[in-house]
């Protein structure tokens, strides 16, 4: 006769685990994820959590604000950045200026109505002649 197999096998044990009575779900703990990295974010979202929280606009701030505020922040950045990009390659450069920014703004039509009140530093402004002031043709040019 073959010896019969235990009734009760008890739980395996892991070299340098510790039996933990209680918790939620098994020994293998997670690595941290930070809030960015769940959201598939670059932007900090926990940074700008703690400073919605610290400017005090309201009482209670739920999980998904600051995660939706640092995507529609990190969705500017990135489209400004790409225009003012495009603006350096224009102007054979390799690195973007505050020049570029400017030059990346004010020709989109949605940026330039976005950031109408606002002045970038060592940005210049668009280049534009009136056409009134432009020297007139003459008959015989023509």
């Amino acid at each position: 006769t073959s010896p019969t197999p235990p009734l009760f096998s008890p739980a395996p044990v892991f070299p340098g685990s510790i039996m933990v009575k209680g918790g939620r779900g098994g020994g293998s703990k997670k690595k941290a994820q930070s809030k960015s990295a769940k959201a598939g974010l670059t932007f900090p979202v926990a940074r700008i959590g703690r400073a919605l929280r610290t400017m005090r606009l309201a009482k209670r701030y739920g999980a998904g604000g600051p995660v939706y505020l640092t995507a529609v922040i990190e969705y500017m950045a990135a489209e400004v950045l790409e225009l003012a990009g495009n603006a350096a390659r224009d102007n054979k450069k390799s690195r973007i200026i505050p020049r570029h920014i400017t030059l990346a703004v004010r020709n989109d039509e949605e940026l330039n109505k976005f950031l109408g009140g606002v002045t970038v530093a060592q940005g210049g402004v668009l280049p534009n002649i009136h056409s009134v002031l432009l020297p007139k043709k003459s008959k015989k040019d023509a």
